[in-house]
């Protein structure tokens, strides 16, 4: 009989199997448990991965952390092909990142998201680096912008008693900023003016507990403050 092990989710069916899973790279491991999840969703649904190939129509687009802790799909509990994400450091909305406004661009101009969700997470290590004074190299660029919260903060940040409930508070504090960033864009005022959509939200997620938090919720054509707001006559 052939062997199998390939063909079922990380589950040996003879001893040389065994052995083989024990050796196996890591990066091996992903490219099997990668056949073991095509083969899975195909058995329960064989035009699965068709249906994905063919039309992409996601009503979400993620702004996430680039932390392996918190994966978009997962923590919703969603399929393939029904949220778009762009992850960086710290889920950092900035006015001259090409990648991120590029994607905001496709997202709201071609897939027409209905809502944007801005999501960060307790325990943020990029949030954490911003409030030292550690000199890490080509990462201060980026973290400058959370310094920039926590600076027009700073009376309440340093009310808070504790690096890590500070810490928490500047995460939720840079979520609000990266809300009120998003609704800044040509991009998204754009699609206010002309569909009325998308729905620009703030969230957090906590590593300990698995749960997303609420924070802010910004509909279309809300008012802003008149040096942002772009005059499309």
């Amino acid at each position: 009989m052939p062997c199998i092990l390939f063909l079922d989710k990380i589950q040996p069916k003879c001893v040389k199997c065994e052995i083989k899973l024990i050796n196996m790279k890591a990066y091996e491991k992903l490219l099997l448990e990668n056949k073991a999840w095509a083969r899975e969703h195909v058995q329960v649904d064989k035009d699965f991965f068709l249906r994905l190939a063919n039309i992409q129509t996601p009503e979400f687009l993620w702004i996430g952390c680039s932390d392996s802790r918190v994966p978009a799909n997962e923590i919703t509990n969603t399929a393939p092909g029904e949220i778009f994400v762009h992850r960086n450091i710290a889920n950092l909305v900035v006015h001259t990142d090409l990648n991120l406004l590029s994607v905001l661009q496709y997202a709201v101009q071609q897939l027409k998201v209905k809502h944007i969700i801005v999501c960060g997470h307790y325990g943020c290590g990029g949030v954490k680096a911003a409030m030292t004074h550690s000199d890490l190299g080509l990462i201060n660029k980026w973290l400058r912008n959370i310094k920039d919260t926590y600076y027009y903060n700073r009376k309440e940040l340093e009310a808070i008693e504790g690096i890590n409930k500070r810490a928490d508070r500047l995460t939720e504090l840079s979520v609000m900023d990266q809300v009120m960033n998003l609704a800044q864009t040509s991009i998204v005022q754009h699609a206010w003016k002309d569909e009325n959509r998308p729905t620009l939200h703030g969230w957090v997620y906590g590593l300990t507990d698995g749960i997303l938090h609420d924070l802010v919720k910004m509909d279309p054509n809300t008012p802003l403050d008149p040096i942002y707001q772009y005059d499309f006559t």
